[in-house]
């Protein structure tokens, strides 16, 4: 598997619309509550640029143009490739849009990220949010998306050839040997060389501050003097830097399944490590009620065990799979990963972990390729390439080497016995980065912000409950609205209670009360 900082919407989530309901447990989304905020935002007049060297990106006017996706536009933004140096080169931004619908008076645009990073936001808004969020919404706000710097449509970081990528998520990430752990080095040092020899000059220019810049610009070019934005996943921390370098700007900002921006590299990776393994016991729980449970129906404890079994086995020899690859150990849990972003993908699992353990592993590997965003003709999806680059960019790397990786391994395996070893020796894929962190850990305040409502799923995989509480409380402005539950994020995943909350935020301004508690 690689990095493990993939936080981003599942496929499940996608397919899933948000519904304006009542039902909510906790206190009043009403206004004028205690502990509630009421936020305003308006979509009269642009901001001042903020620097007389960027004011000809902030003046630009966006040519739309029909996408071939119907009622949805295109445009392409323009932003520097080096804030440092706006008068040098340029980056192309693609951007889509979908215009209100109506009825009720126009609230301005609503800017989307789906996570990642790596993930296309463009291709989310046409896939899912520009004709999922719920109709009052839509009514309301222009909804806009633009893929960040170096994702899909906007000038992709590329790294690594289909049977590149192929033989790379494949190598063993449970190595037994001295062997085994150089072939792991040698995979994560020929990934990050491939980066470079295809994408160097874009590679030092995709951090996440250059991306929450690139959105100030999109929003004067919008005509909105506050920028408004529903992020998931990792466009929490999008969302979050925007808050930070432009707080004057924020408007309505929903960041959903929380990223704590705090954490080292290593912290955020053995947390998440434990957030998957709390998502594995969620889903062996219900697994054992069942008849048909592939890891036996005596006890989570027991079905903990068999599942390490299989790794082993799976590990010692794969399985075939109809394709030309073999299910090994990496494919294997990169499947099982997969399925714990959404309980709504469980069944699914079942049946791929029932097929394998009968020697036929073609489900598993179905996730592992949903999860890699690989096409059937063998091309991948640049998110693991955007992925890496960003985070690699963002913050220095976990670990200085395979004996930092090796002496970390109790540790994630204290925080998930059944992924453990595997997330430990997955954190080395920013070691050998060629391009240095420009990215440090630290907290974000955001002081003078306008309410921000920061979300948190119980048993999120991908974003443990934990980042949104901490992400909550260092924002000045942040109020945490919690779901109780199981899957990555919470809006628009089946909570009237966090539908209706986020909704009347949106639409009205009014903001959850301060620990709010949804089921």
């Amino acid at each position: 598997m690689d990095s493990r900082r993939l936080l981003r919407m599942s496929a499940t989530a996608l397919a899933a619309a948000g519904l304006i309901l009542s039902g909510c447990a906790g206190g009043s989304g009403a206004a004028g509550p205690s502990g509630s905020r009421t936020a305003t935002t308006s979509a009269v007049a642009t901001a001042a640029t903020p620097d007389p060297a960027l004011r000809g990106f902030y003046g630009q006017k966006l040519t739309w143009r029909d996408c071939g996706v119907p009622k949805f536009e295109c445009a392409t933004l323009r932003a520097p490739l080096d804030y440092a140096k706006p008068d040098a080169e340029e980056i192309r931004l693609a951007v889509s849009r979908i215009k209100a619908t109506g009825p009720g008076k126009r609230v301005g645009s609503l800017l989307v990220n789906p996570g990642g990073p790596g993930g296309s936001a463009v291709g989310y808004l046409q896939g899912y949010a520009g004709i999922g969020y719920p109709a009052p919404v839509r009514a309301r706000y222009d909804m806009v998306a633009v893929d960040p710097r170096g994702v899909a449509r906007s000038e992709p970081v590329e790294c690594l050839t289909g049977p590149q990528m192929d033989a790379f998520t494949q190598v063993d990430q449970t190595p037994d040997d001295a062997r085994e752990k150089e072939l792991l080095s040698t995979s994560f040092k020929e990934f990050a060389a491939g980066c470079e020899k295809r994408s160097a000059k874009i590679l030092p220019h995709v951090s996440t501050v250059e991306t929450a810049r690139d959105m100030d610009i999109l929003r004067a070019v919008l005509g909105d003097e506050k920028l408004n934005y529903v992020g998931a996943s990792y466009g929490t921390f999008l969302g979050a830097t925007y808050a930070e370098l432009f707080p004057g700007r924020v408007g309505r900002l929903v960041l959903d399944g929380a990223m704590d921006p705090s954490l080292k590299a290593a912290d955020l990776n053995r947390d998440q490590t434990a957030g998957f393994e709390t998502a594995f016991r969620a889903f062996a729980a219900d697994c054992v009620k069942k008849t048909d449970c592939p890891l036996g129906t005596e006890s989570v404890a027991a079905a903990t065990a068999n599942m390490k079994t299989f790794f082993r086995h799976v590990d010692a020899k794969p399985v075939p799979t109809g394709d030309s690859r073999d299910l090994g150990e990496s494919l294997a849990t990169t499947g099982v990963i997969a399925a714990m972003y959404d309980e709504g993908a469980w069944p699914q699992l079942r049946e791929a972990l029932t097929r394998a353990m009968g020697g036929e592993g073609s489900g598993l590997l179905a996730l592992a390729d949903s999860y890699y965003e690989r096409e059937p003709d063998g091309t991948y999806a640049n998110l693991m390439f955007a992925n890496a680059a960003v985070n690699c960019l963002d913050s220095p790397p976990s670990f200085a080497g395979p004996v930092d990786a090796e002496r970390a391994v109790p540790s994630f395996e204290k925080a998930s016995p059944v992924f453990g070893a595997g997330l430990a020796w997955a954190a080395l894929n920013c070691t050998y980065w060629p391009t240095p962190a420009t990215g440090r850990p630290h907290r974000i305040t955001a002081e003078g912000a306008a309410p921000i409502v920061v979300v948190g799923t119980t048993r999120d995989p991908a974003t443990p409950y934990k980042w949104a509480q901490s992400l909550a409380e260092q924002l000045a402005s942040g109020s945490l609205l919690t779901y109780e539950g199981d899957g990555h994020t919470a809006y628009g995943r089946g909570s009237d209670c966090v539908d209706t909350a986020i909704n009347t935020y949106l639409l009205e301004g009014t903001v959850p009360q301060d620990g709010k508690r949804c089921t």
